[in-house]
């Protein structure tokens, strides 16, 4: 058993098990350490480490070739060859796939493929840990408590393939949420952040920026539904364009169901989307927001697919300009469209030219405007205009004239982050954030603020 223990060894015993016409194994180890923490006192934390091991088997037939897709947790060796058969049974019992393709040849080998996993421990949490009980002890002295989570987890993926591809990305993963309320629990400020090693996370930075925030809410304003001016900070914003990014396949916006399609036919690849020069793009070699630079598919969907595996990802501008540039597309369904082959990548960056920060944005503003803190609950009401229902959270500030004078009472929203891109009129500058609502999923993002003159808050939200 101990001769095909380690992660490069699994995925090369079960490519050599495997008698069907095609076969992809992708090993994910996994190790994780989190801290959690309440009224100003560390509570628990812990280590974890797990390994999943994913086959996929194609068979060819007389009318297409057929996949077959099994994934488990805890492999040894002694699981392997009755994984890799239960994959292939899956295959055999398929009807034809849908987005067969040949499955992909020719890319270069990772040259540590053969190498131990990369591994997190506690000693990740070495500087921020002592920084945090300093927050404690500031928060204690100021009168308020916090509440909140540190997590990171590296991810090392070895993906081999009958066809001679042996890749493998180590994919740190680290994420920050710190909620401070005052002691009667009236008050509430939320800050989150994305780290990819915790050395670039600041709790007195955040302690102090939510110490402001439960300075604005001593005053209580309440105010009705309605269209404000209204600042959405980066973490907002990547809520809004993340669920963007994952609407906006190809083949649904040719097949006209989607927000991209257009009307009688088409998408609307080529339309101005914002009169800003705004550019959406994702890279998996953005510095500080890495990702793995080739497909890891471990089922076939709308926006993936297990033929793709391996396939090598590059920068891809989905908005340039302002104007709609690429959708995203699988190898089948760029045929099917006639689009540029365009896989989704890990991570999404908003760039707009701007310089301010959400401070010199707020100092800026003339009359009334509202700031929000983050968004949360975001459903989708009409995915033939994109339109998102959803709910604003700890905190919500009135700002009159460049001052914040007051907290005011949450909001159910109703927008579309395709309109808001239309109506934006300006964009504060880029900086890492995480998204409150998408942060389980998708922990890369990188957003400006965005001001929008009109903003649909539909009702009051009491009691968040």
């Amino acid at each position: 058993m101990s001769r095909v223990s380690k992660p490069y060894e699994i995925v090369e015993r079960a490519l050599e098990l495997s008698t069907a016409d095609g076969c992809v194994v992708i090993a994910d180890e996994e190790s994780s350490a989190n801290l959690r923490w309440a009224g100003n006192a560390l509570t628990t934390n812990g280590v974890t480490r797990g390994r999943t091991l994913t086959v996929v088997a194609t068979v060819d037939g007389a009318e297409g070739t057929a996949s077959g897709v099994v994934s488990r947790a805890a492999v040894t060796a002694d699981d392997l060859e009755p994984l890799v058969r239960a994959a292939e049974a899956a295959a055999r019992s398929a009807g034809p796939a849908e987005d067969a393709q040949p499955l992909v040849t020719g890319v270069p080998a990772s040259p540590d493929f053969t190498d131990a996993p990369a591994e997190t421990d506690s000693d990740v949490f070495a500087a921020f840990a002592p920084a945090l009980g300093d927050a404690f002890a500031r928060a204690r002295s100021g009168g308020r408590e916090l509440y909140g989570f540190a997590h990171h987890q590296m991810t090392s993926t070895y993906l081999g393939t009958s066809t001679g591809l042996r890749l493998r990305h180590d994919q740190p993963n680290g994420t920050l949420e710190l909620n401070a309320k005052s002691p009667d629990r009236t008050r509430s400020a939320w800050a989150g952040r994305s780290t990819r090693d915790f050395k670039d996370v600041d709790p007195a930075e955040m302690d102090a920026e939510l110490a402001r925030r439960l300075g604005w809410a001593e005053r209580r304003i309440d105010l009705p539904a309605g269209r404000y001016e209204t600042l959405l900070p980066p973490t907002a914003v990547a809520d809004l364009l993340i669920y963007q990014l994952w609407s906006s396949t190809a083949r649904d916006a040719t097949e006209g169901r989607t927000v991209f399609s257009k009307p009688g036919g088409g998408t609307r690849l080529g339309e101005t989307l914002s009169p800003l020069p705004l550019t959406l793009r994702s890279d998996p070699h953005a510095p500080g927001l890495e990702s793995a630079p080739f497909v890891i598919a471990h089922s076939s969907g709308d926006g993936g697919s297990v033929f793709d595996n391996g396939l090598p990802l590059a920068r891809t501008d989905w908005v340039a300009d302002g104007r709609l540039e690429r959708l995203t597309t699988t190898r089948h369904t760029a045929g099917l469209t006639g689009l540029p082959v365009a896989p989704a990548v890990d991570n999404l960056i908003l760039e707009g030219g701007g310089e301010r920060s959400l401070e010199e944005m707020v100092a800026a503003t003339t009359g009334r405007a509202l700031l929000l803190t983050c968004l949360w609950y975001i459903r989708e009401v009409d995915p033939a205009t994109l339109l998102l229902t959803g709910l604003t959270r700890d905190g919500v500030y009135l700002v009159e004239d460049g001052e914040v004078v007051g907290e005011v009472n949450n909001f159910r929203f109703n927008e579309s982050p395709v309109d808001l891109l239309s109506r934006a009129t300006e964009a504060g500058r880029t900086e890492k954030t995480l998204p409150r609502e998408w942060g389980d999923w998708f922990t890369r993002a990188a957003m400006p603020a965005l001001r929008i003159p009109d903003f649909n808050m539909s009702s009051v939200s009491r009691g968040v």
